[in-house]
This record gives C-alpha cells, sequence and structure tokens, in this order.
C-alpha cells in the first residue's frame, strides 16, 4: 500500500555537485510532473518482489517434466565455482597472459567434450543450441564450397528438433522433410530416394524427439555419407547417451550440445546459453575463431586459422556457463556422467509404463531419456491435451511439452530427467491418473482448469495477434479496449 513518506532505499550524502537536469538534457525529455512512483516501506518493497517470485515455476520450486528441454537440478556447487573472485572478476580484454587458469578451463572443457562425442576437435564459441545449429551447417557449407562441390538440401526428419530447419533456412540452405516408419525410426527406403549430389547434410536427433534411439542409426550414416553428404547430430537429447554412445562412433561428421540442458548450466528466461560445436578432422578447419590451444605451458587464443567460418559469438562463448559445465563434469567424471543417463532412461521408461494404462502410447518400445503419451482417448471425450496440460496446474506441476512432435495427434512429450527422486515420479503419475479419470468422469472440471493459479485460463489467440508490450494503467487500458471494440464492430457492420 503507498502512502507518502514511506521510504524503501537510503544513499548516502551526494559527493559531486548537483545539476540542473534542463541543462543536461533537452527539454522535451523531461517529465511535466513526477513519475507517480509507489511510496512504500522496504519490508513492503521485499514482500512485493518474493511474492512475485513465488509465482514462478524454476526447477527449485517444482518438477519440471518440459519433454526435449532436459529441465534437470542444477547443482549448487557449479554456482559457487562460478563466483571464485578468479573467474568472475575476469575481463575479455585482458592480456591473455593474466588469464591463464580461465583459458585453462575452457581448453580442458574442449578435450572434456571431444572425448565425450567421439569428435576430434570442439568449439566453445556458440551461445546457444540454435547458434551451434547454425555455425555447424555453416562449416559443412564452407566443407562442401572448399571441394567444389554446391551442396544445397539439408535432409530433416519428421521426429527432427524444432529449431533444425530454421537452422538450415538461415544457413542459406533447403530442407528436404522425410517421415518414419512405423516404430518411430528414419524411414530409410525414403531416405534413399531423397538423397543425391545436391545433399549438404542429414540433421538427426538421436535419440528423436519421440524418445526413441534410431535403430538403424550405421546403416543411416553409411546411406548418407555414400551420397557425398556430411551427418549433423542435435545433442539436445544427449542426456539420453552420455558414456553409453558417441556421436562419433555412430557417424556423425558434426554435433552441437545444449550446456544448459545436458551439462547443467542454468536453463530459461531466454539466456545465457552455451552451444558448443565439435566436429571430424575433415571439418576442423572451419571452426569458429578463435581456438583455445596450448604451445608448452601457455594457453592463448589461435586467431590464425584461414578457412574459419569466422567469429559467431563476441568474445569466447559465455564463460559462466562453460565453467557450470566443466565443474559438473569434473564432479561426476566418466563413471557419473554414464550414471546420469542410465538413470535418465530408467526414469522415463518407469513413468511411461505406469502411464501407459491410462493415455494412448504410439510407440510402445523402450524409450530413452523422454517419453511421448497421445490424449487420442481423452479427446474421444471431449477433453483436449491442452486442457490435461492446464489441469497440471492446480496440481502443482509445469505441464509437459505439447503437441510436438506434430506428427503424433494430442501429444504430451515428458522427461522426467535423472534428479527426479522416486518419490516425485510417484505423485506426478498420480496426479496424471487422477486427470485420465477425471476426464471419464467429471470432463468439465478439465476443460475449465486451472482453477487455483492466480490467472485463470489466457485467450491465447488474443495475445498472440494482441500482444500488450508494455504496461498501461487500468484507465489508459479501458480506453484501448473500448477502441478495438469500436473498431472490431465498424468492421463487421462493412
Amino acid at each position: 500500500m503507498s502512502k507518502p513518506g514511506r521510504v524503501a532505499y537510503s544513499l548516502p550524502e551526494s559527493d559531486v555537485p548537483e545539476v540542473e537536469l534542463d541543462a543536461v538534457f533537452p527539454a522535451q525529455y523531461l517529465r511535466k510532473q513526477p513519475a507517480e512512483l509507489p511510496e512504500v516501506s522496504e519490508l513492503d518493497l521485499m514482500r512485493h518482489y518474493t511474492g512475485l517470485s513465488n509465482r514462478n515455476h524454476g526447477i527449485d520450486s517444482g518438477f519440471y517434466p518440459l519433454g526435449s528441454c532436459t529441465m534437470k537440478y542444477n547443482p549448487k556447487i557449479n554456482e559457487d565455482v562460478v563466483r571464485y573472485p578468479g573467474f568472475a572478476k575476469i575481463h575479455p580484454y585482458q592480456a591473455e597472459e593474466t588469464m591463464q587458469g580461465a583459458l585453462r578451463v575452457l581448453y580442458d572443457l574442449q578435450a572434456e567434450l571431444s572425448e565425450i562425442t567421439g569428435m576430434d576437435a570442439v568449439s566453445l564459441q556458440p551461445a546457444a543450441g540454435a547458434q551451434g545449429e547454425w555455425a555447424a551447417l555453416m562449416m559443412i557449407r564452407a566443407y562442401h564450397e572448399s571441394r567444389g562441390e554446391k551442396r544445397t538440401k539439408v535432409i530433416v526428419p519428421d521426429t527432427a528438433h524444432g529449431t533444425n530447419p530454421a537452422s538450415a533456412a538461415v544457413a542459406g540452405l533447403e530442407t528436404v522433410t522425410i517421415s518414419s516408419d512405423e516404430q518411430g525410426n528414419v524411414n530409410l527406403e525414403e531416405l534413399r530416394k531423397v538423397v543425391g549430389a545436391d545433399t549438404a547434410a542429414l540433421m538427426l536427433t538421436n535419440p528423436s524427439t519421440l524418445g526413441l534411439f534410431e535403430e538403424s542409426i550405421q546403416e543411416i550414416a553409411e546411406i548418407v555419407h555414400e551420397a557425398g553428404g556430411l551427418l549433423y547430430y542435435d545433442g539436445a537429447n544427449a542426456n539420453a547417451i552420455m558414456g553409453i554412445a558417441r556421436p562419433g562412433d555412430m557417424g556423425f561428421d558434426v554435433v552441437h550440445l545444449n550446456l544448459h540442458k545436458t551439462f547443467t548450466g542454468p536453463h530459461g528466461g531466454g539466456g545465457p546459453g552455451a552451444g558448443p560445436i565439435g566436429c571430424k578432422k575433415e571439418l576442423v578447419p572451419f571452426l569458429p575463431r578463435p581456438q583455445v590451444v596450448k604451445e608448452g605451458d601457455t594457453y592463448r587464443l589461435d586467431y590464425d586459422i584461414p578457412q574459419s567460418i569466422g567469429r559467431v559469438k563476441a568474445f569466447y562463448g559465455n564463460f559462466g556457463i562453460l565453467l557450470r559445465s566443466f565443474v559438473y563434469i569434473r564432479a561426476n567424471g566418466p563413471e557419473g556422467l554414464l550414471r546420469v543417463s542410465q538413470e535418465a532412461v530408467l526414469n522415463a521408461n518407469y513413468m511411461m509404463r505406469k502411464l501407459a494404462p491410462y493415455y494412448d502410447l504410439p510407440y510402445d518400445r523402450i524409450c530413452k531419456h523422454e517419453f511421448v503419451l497421445s490424449g487420442r482417448k481423452q479427446k474421444k471425450l471431449g477433453v483436449r491435451t491442452l486442457d490435461i496440460a492446464k489441469r497440471l496446474l492446480d496440481f502443482g506441476y509445469h505441464p509437459p511439452t505439447i503437441y510436438f512432435p506434430l506428427i503424433v495427434d494430442e501429444c504430451m512429450m515428458i522427461e522426467p530427467t535423472e534428479t527426479e527422486s522416486k518419490e516425485t515420479l510417484d505423485q506426478f503419475i498420480d496426479a496424471m491418473i487422477a486427470i485420465a479419470k477425471e476426464v471419464e468422469e467429471n470432463p468439465t472440471i478439465v476443460q475449465e482448469a486451472p482453477h487455483t493459479t492466480i490467472v485463470s485460463r489466457l485467450d491465447e489467440v488474443t495475445a498472440a495477434r494482441k500482444p500488450v508490450l508494455r504496461y498501461r494503467k487500468p484507465a489508459e487500458e479501458n480506453a484501448v479496449r473500448k477502441a478495438e471494440g469500436s473498431q472490431a464492430n465498424e468492421g463487421a457492420l462493412v
């Protein structure tokens, strides 16, 4: 409650001469009246912002089964190390000899990610998975051009990660979509028909967004390589294979990783992220520059890479995220990373089998770190997957990914990750079963959900087409809505 005289801050007495604002800023940029700011106490202010933060759902406050996103717990030791003064207070413009420790971390992380993926070299520069995709495709394009070949087609399965077609387009390449077979694998006959002299690459997420491992991955690699194309590995789902299988051993030529997924950098909120790319020796000359190299006992940034696609990120990537991932890898070690994937796969299969009697299971086979269900059974009773997702909010859970992949009708993609306990999994399973029973016994309660959240179901179409991008006072908002209503009525009359 705002009340004149209440103050939520204290500032030291100014030790610089006061300057009149109109002597510094043009008159048109100065307020005619003081800003209408609330006057509240420090306690009121803290309760306001703490209350707002408590409305957010995050991995530290609840289960987050968002498929294909690997929303797992971020160990707090990562946060401790990244705040060490020697790391937190360095600056990219420092002389290289003054930040040898940081450069060593980057150099060692390159080597560790190379080993984990089976690649010959890694660049840590890309700042996100999608940027890693684009950078890798630019390398593939440069590789073909260096050989005097004009290859413009990128093959993308219908189970691929959603950003793949966009990344190919931004890289100046065309996409060709191929379908899956009845088991959820790449359709090999269709693949053989579309590969040719214009094939630049096949982009493959393995396991796919269906949560299924490609059973014929080596045959897929042979088909693409025989046509002269390259195989690109989308590492969004690497949490299922760490320590078990390596993209390089499957036949992939280039790979990106999402460090803010698999390797526990903070995830969400628009960044920062990290999407390193690794490649086989044939593509090493085209990696972004600079690269971190070691000469004797000294680490430095190497800019002398003539065939490089160039810099793709200011300085050398998001160092804080890279450091967190380095700590995560060192804390787990080879055996720990293997266990991460094993338990992620175990959790997903446990949950899938528990929910299969209540929802449709489109692909009845062992899944990897995630799985897809379909709400087709509930749709016949008038309840959509969107309704189920909204109802989960009343149970205190963030919904899983819905309506993706597109090839599964009324899709729900669920990824429990390895960091959740059996008790948490069982509680989520119980909630999903309860909702399935509500659909049969009282569908209205699901169709009208959520019932307990601060904001009820939104008009998503209007929000998308008429977004409110700045705060408006209630009177101003009402006036805008009234004007929009009048315009709509006039249009209807016309």
